[in-house]
């Protein structure tokens, strides 16, 4: 229970969902509750009907009540299921467009780092399994469980009020199946439906990394060996559903036995309080028939129960979305005026399962139109500065402030107040034109062509059969390594944000094409507020302030000028990438 409270303590994901379509939710369980309401009277109904008519009644009269009512509640049972199913599906196509819609918006917001923090197998495990076990949650184990328990207490009240003893036993009885096994089941099977669901996971996250170097595997030799490390998790997972068929045959079975006593209990009470005259004698069969269209929603419990573990990782993966670093949803705000400085306070992180400080009280000021170079060895935490920078990591300590406003509450207007250019920009697979256009959805085709002139791409694109309307084909390999970054360049360009992040767009380039690309986007960008992140020095020029970060702290700082001259390590790095 403690663990329940802990899932859904800050749940964005289910409970939202639970309230925002409740009118819906209520129609649902009353339509399946009356399902079964139906065939448990059609049952007791036919039960009395052929008891009554194997007496042989004198005049139809007698029987004619109970054979209008068993075609009646025979015409009930599958319209109500019928209206439920629709009625149930129309939930949760709702929930799926609304889910959808969120996971977008989730993702969009941390596009920055999503690759840095995820890998492709985990994105796609989300897209593939979380949200459908989110949806499969209500289906399958909120919509069973609550019909089964509103017909379990209907069972023991109705009969309870005719015979409280019996009452009891039904209660005793039935809470196995509706309480003990339901238990039993998140504890045994439950666990390994959480084992299937690691294994699935972990097979999607190195299935895609081998997939991206499938080349290498070939060039290798390694084909088998390849084939061998896709056949281990799909072995183990059919081992865990075999296990799972044969613990819910068993499970079915011992239903289907606490049924069966609970029809005994019913059959004896019936025969001993029901066989004073022949006419009264026709209810026992009615009360021991009455109880057999239960064991299907009763059946659904358990197995619902039995998959709540996966579901819970699932709630608590999809939460971590769009959650700060304390696991918290963020609350949004927005900025109040046009960016005036970029404050960091005092800042410290270090990773949970890290021995140090990755940024270590680390204090700065960025003004509007500053260009400002963060250097350092790889492993430093450049990254880490830039993700908390941006809102992706939430600080240990300190503030990350735009115009004293804290980033992390800004982050609904995120993509106003920072565009990035990294070293792996992606282009997806569709024209030139879309691509570049994504920087702002609202912009012209004109807008869209100067942007692309102004990062000299026009006679390029222009050359081409299709022009703009050329395919890049996927990840933009129809272009070049430099030719992607000034495709993403013209993205920013659109984007027209304040603050320029540069992380190490120039790493995978030759010194020719970077020189370019380094001198076309310092002059494109010169009025902007540019946050370079490098590992060298090569146009280093181009900046106002160099900070170098080493362990957590930064070691040196000043102007490219004065640290060349002031700094022996920084003019040898210096003339080491000049090639002196």
């Amino acid at each position: 229970m403690k663990g329940l409270r802990q899932t859904f303590a800050h749940d964005t994901w289910v409970m939202p969902y639970l309230r925002k379509y409740k009118g819906l939710l209520i129609l649902v369980l009353f339509l399946g509750f009356m399902t079964f309401f139906s065939g448990g009277a059609l049952m007791f109904n036919s039960g009395y009907l052929i008891s009554e008519a194997a007496r042989r009644p004198s005049s139809i009269i007698y029987i004619y009540v109970p054979v209008v009512l068993a075609r009646a509640f025979g015409i009930a049972r599958p319209s109500f299921r019928y209206v439920e199913r629709l009625t149930s599906h129309n939930w949760v196509l709702k929930i799926v467009s609304d889910f959808r819609k969120k996971l977008y918006q989730s993702v969009e917001k941390k596009a920055s780092a999503i690759q840095r923090s995820h890998q492709t197998g985990d994105i796609l495990s989300i897209l593939v399994d979380d949200i459908e076990h989110i949806e499969n949650l209500y289906l399958r184990t909120v919509f069973p469980m609550v019909i089964g328990w509103l017909l379990y207490v209907f069972i023991v009240i109705a009969i309870g009020a005719m015979n409280w003893v019996v009452g009891i036993l039904l209660l005793l009885l039935l809470g196995v199946i509706i309480i003990l096994m339901p238990l039993i089941s998140v504890t045994t099977n439950g666990v390994r439906e959480y084992r299937q669901h690691q294994i699935q996971h972990t097979f999607y996250t190195n299935l895609t990394d081998e997939v991206l170097g499938l080349g290498d595997w070939l060039i290798s030799g390694r084909y088998d060996d390849f084939m061998a490390l896709q056949k281990k998790p799909i072995e183990q997972i059919a081992k865990l559903r075999r296990h799972d068929h044969y613990y819910q045959w068993w499970r079915s079975f011992f239903v289907q036995v606490m049924v069966l006593l609970s029809v005994l209990v019913l059959l004896v009470w019936s025969a001993y309080s029901f066989t004073a005259t022949k006419s009264l004698a026709n209810w026992v069969a009615a009360f021991a028939l009455a109880i057999f269209p239960a064991v299907s929603p009763f059946l659904n419990i358990s197995q619902g129960a039995s998959e709540w573990p996966v579901y819970r990782r699932s709630i608590e993966r999809v939460n971590q979305l769009d959650a700060g670093g304390d696991g918290h949803p963020v609350k949004q705000t927005s900025l109040s005026e046009p960016f005036k400085d970029l404050s960091i306070k005092q800042l410290s992180f270090q990773y949970p399962d890290g021995d140090r400080k990755v940024v270590d009280h680390i204090s700065m000021t960025i003004h509007p139109g500053e260009k400002v170079a963060l250097l350092g060895p790889s492993g430093t935490g450049k990254s880490t500065l830039l993700k908390l920078m941006v809102g992706d990591l939430t600080p240990d300590d300190g503030s990350v402030e735009i115009n004293g406003q804290n980033i992390l509450s800004l982050q609904d207007v995120r993509s106003s107040l920072f565009g990035i250019l990294d070293q792996q920009p992606y282009l997806f697979d569709t024209t030139v034109m879309n691509n570049v256009r994504l920087g702002n959805t609202n912009a012209s085709d004109d807008a869209v062509k100067d942007a692309i002139a102004a990062v000299g791409l026009k006679d390029l694109i222009e050359s081409l059969p299709a022009q703009y309307n050329t395919e890049v084909q996927e990840a933009g390999q129809r272009f070049s390594g430099g030719e992607r970054q000034r495709l993403s360049l013209a993205r920013i360009l659109l984007q027209d944000a304040p603050i320029i992040i540069l992380d190490e767009p120039t790493v995978s380039l030759d010194p020719i094409t970077e020189k370019k690309l380094l001198d076309k986007v310092f002059e494109l960008l010169h009025d902007k507020t540019i946050i370079w992140v490098t590992h060298h020095l090569a146009g280093i020029a181009h900046v106002d302030q160099v900070r170098f970060l080493e362990h957590g702290n930064f070691d040196m700082q000043g102007t490219p000028q004065e640290l060349y001259k002031q700094e022996a390590r920084f003019r040898q790095l210096y003339d080491l990438d000049r090639g002196k």
